[in-house]
């Protein structure tokens, strides 16, 4: 299944299932559904006969209809992974890692799959990453790789936005992945169990080139190694975002850096998944 979080001409926003080209509005067949993300998540086990029966009804509504926004607004993490890809490490003339390398992003960062993304006023370096990107279904601590697997909820199509300077400012990442509208994704999530997040091509464009294209079974850690190895540190929630890792291709290891300008549309897509595109505009 594919659930996304939509609205209808600035109104309030409501989650749906995507048929197609269109979309089932929740509340309008369940009116006990919830209305936010990490609610159906919790409630997914209990709501899941109801949706899937649902699933293959006529759509409520067209998608180029309706405003399609970030799966979720406010998890209680999102969290980044870097150097996943072996190419990558390799451009950015880097060891391949023994252990995982993890970094966090903001809340205020996340924006809407077809959202802006704004250029800061402090800095003229800025990327792109592209990556798929998990959502963590139940709480989980202390996972086995099979117990991992069994907490992912679903997958969706990301953006790392990346300013470079700032990313290098100091040892650790977070600033320069922290910015307003720098973590684009959606534009749904499509469940666990229907599709198989190691063996998905990826690509990025910028103005229609092809900057990235890779696959996830490149990955170095793949998704459940990821989760069990957060999951020693920390409980994962329900809700909570996780960045997998971009492939080669970033702007800044081009001679010379390809940095993203106003006006530049960048378009990440993911088999499977769908796709996700955002325009640069000035903060």
């Amino acid at each position: 299944m594919k659930i996304a979080s939509f609205s209808i001409d600035g109104g309030h926003r409501q989650l749906g299932l995507v048929e197609d080209s269109g979309l089932i509005a929740l509340t309008r067949h369940l009116p006990g559904a919830p209305a936010d993300m990490i609610a159906l998540i919790e409630a997914w086990d209990t709501l899941r006969p109801e949706l899937e029966a649902l699933a293959g009804t006529a759509p409520d509504h067209k998608l180029p209809d309706v405003t399609l926004h970030a799966p979720l607004t406010r998890p209680d993490k999102i969290m980044g992974i870097g150097l996943n890809y072996a190419d990558h490490a390799a451009e950015a003339k880097m060891e391949l890692p023994e252990e995982q390398l993890w970094f966090s992003k903001q809340a205020t960062c996340i924006a809407d799959p077809y959202g802006p993304i704004q250029l800061p006023k402090v800095s003229d370096k800025l990327d792109y990453e592209a990556e798929l990107v998990f959502v963590i279904g139940k709480p989980i601590r202390h996972a086995s790789l099979q117990q991992a697997r069994d907490a992912i909820f679903g997958y969706c199509v990301g953006n790392d936005v990346s300013v470079r300077d700032w990313q290098f400012k100091t040892s650790q990442f977070n600033l320069g992945k922290s910015f307003d509208s720098h973590a684009p994704f959606g534009p749904w999530i499509v469940t666990a169990d229907s599709i198989d997040p190691h063996d998905l091509a990826i690509r990025c464009y910028v103005n229609g080139e092809e900057r990235q294209s890779s696959n996830t079974h490149h990955f170095i850690f793949d998704c459940y190694d990821q989760v069990a190895y957060l999951s020693q540190v920390m409980t994962l929630l329900p809700g909570d975002v996780f960045f997998t890792g971009t492939p080669s291709g970033v702007g800044a290891v081009m001679q010379p850096p390809k940095w993203l300008a106003d006006g530049d549309v960048v378009r990440v897509e993911i088999d499977g998944i769908g796709a996700i595109e955002n325009v640069v505009r000035p903060e």
